[in-house]
């Protein structure tokens, strides 16, 4: 009996010993297969990178891989990616904008496959179209969308609903409502961008021709800007530069002098909602007293997408940004993390700035405005913050995130992006319509100069 026993006493330690020497082979096989991968981001405020650096964490705490985040300054984003890929160093995914998809995935620098993949794995359908849309490079989605924001017509509704007036969602409509609301100096009827040299210009007018389905971009380069469509933008953008006070206007104007309750109607970025409803004190709205008052957001109507005579669908201007895998890329990983971080992590992702991140994915196969919810509730505002749903009614929230649904920008589909960027930048544009606001010169001759300016840049 005691040989017996001591048989099985050797024997227990030794599939004890076993045991041990097994798990911690897993533990090690574990270890050594968790990877570290580089993400690179332009979202570099302190806040909004200790956000990064939680979501990070948490993915970590998930599957055992390491994020490293990394800061990049925006506009360094570009060359710092070209010597990057030059140099075989790229990271693994990067936070990017709209501008750079296109010409990265013609470079090499997207792994356009994994992108399109994560993108299927997701539920291209959970996804707006516009986002999805601007992305396509030979069928395939180059990079994964992440978040945008569209420009906004921001209407006083009230004195809309005042005067039987309908919604600002056309050239018509908004003509009509100058006419009815424009009574200076006390209402504006509009407050339009006309300082020439100010980006703000820049954008207003491309949301402009885009609604009425103007572009001076094709497939091959420069497209003539057509007589017929470009009259009817340019008329249009008169009569609202009429009926807005006098002077150099940009985006200090139109809010100051709308938040000051004398202007109708103006154009602006979701940056505005927070301000508009009291929750920042270096911009507060001054139609009453109280600068902290949500009076003026109770009495604000906002559209995102509006249309011309010869575009009737209209268009949206976007903002959108992206996640993308590169060619340098642990894929199995980046791909992992991109996945959470659009989709349990999705919530949160949108935290980091909920006023400018709209949700381009709108929910899930079980849910499908499961993101779109999640991020009405969460908190914007600087010195006081309120989720937008208890300041916006529910249908201004769904009007927010649809401007995504047609959102657009010249020479994306064209593939002709960084063409239509350097027209933009130049401001011929901007001088040539000032020029005809101005009545210098006419309409006809207007489309002529732009046309000609145009064709001359390369």
């Amino acid at each position: 009996m005691t040989i017996t026993f001591k048989f099985k006493e050797e024997k227990m330690k030794y599939f004890k010993m076993l045991t041990t020497c097994v798990l911690a082979t897993g533990l090690l096989s574990a270890a050594a297969s968790a990877d570290t991968i580089r993400f690179w981001t332009t979202e570099n405020q302190p806040e909004r990178l200790a956000k990064q650096q939680q979501m990070a964490d948490d993915f970590s705490k998930l599957t055992g891989n390491t994020v490293e985040v990394i800061p990049v300054e925006e506009s360094d984003l570009g060359t710092r990616t070209t010597a990057a890929f030059a140099a075989g160093d790229l990271p693994d995914v990067i936070y990017h904008t709209l501008q750079y998809v296109l010409p990265w995935a013609e470079a090499g620098i997207l792994d356009v496959e994994t992108n399109s993949d994560i993108v299927e794995d997701l539920g291209e359908s959970t996804f707006a179209p516009g986002a999805i849309n601007m992305a396509q490079f030979d069928g395939l989605t180059a990079a994964v969308p992440v978040d945008g924001w569209t420009q906004m017509v921001v209407y006083r509704k009230d004195l809309f609903d005042a005067a039987g007036l309908k919604a600002p969602t056309s050239y018509s409509a908004i003509s009509e409502a100058v006419d009815a609301l424009h009574n200076p100096p006390s209402m504006y009827g509009f407050v339009a961008a006309t300082k020439v040299d100010e980006n703000f210009m820049s954008q207003v007018l491309e949301h402009v021709f885009l609604a009425n389905g103007v572009s001076p971009v094709n497939a091959n380069g420069f497209s003539s800007l057509e007589e017929k469509a470009t009259t009817e933008v340019l008329e249009f953008y008169k009569k609202i530069a009429k009926a807005s006070p006098e002077g150099d206007l940009f985006w200090q104007q139109s809010r100051e002098i709308y938040f000051a309750g004398k202007a109708a109607m103006i154009i602006w970025s979701p940056f505005i909602l927070d301000e508009l409803a009291g929750l920042r004190d270096s911009a507060p709205p001054t139609i009453n007293d109280d600068p902290t008052s949500g009076e003026l957001a109770s009495k604000t109507g906002i559209v995102t997408t509006f249309g011309g005579p010869s575009n009737a669908g209209g268009a949206a201007w976007a903002d959108i940004r992206y996640f993308g895998v590169t060619n340098d890329a642990n894929t199995d990983v980046a791909a992992e993390f991109v996945k959470y971080s659009m989709n349990d992590g999705y919530t949160s992702t949108l935290s980091i700035a909920p006023e400018g991140k709209f949700p381009v994915r709108r929910g899930d196969a079980s849910n499908p405005t499961k993101f779109v919810d999640a991020w009405s509730k969460l908190p914007v505002g600087v010195d006081r913050k309120a989720p937008l749903s208890e300041l916006y009614a529910p249908a201004m929230i769904n009007e927010i995130v649809a401007g995504l649904e047609t959102a657009d920008r010249w020479g994306v589909k064209e593939g002709q992006l960084s063409l239509a960027s350097k027209m933009i930048n130049a401001q011929a544009i901007n001088r040539i319509v000032r020029q005809f606001i101005d009545d210098e010169i006419s309409v006809s001759d207007a489309v002529s100069k732009m046309n000609e300016q145009l064709s001359a840049i390369e």
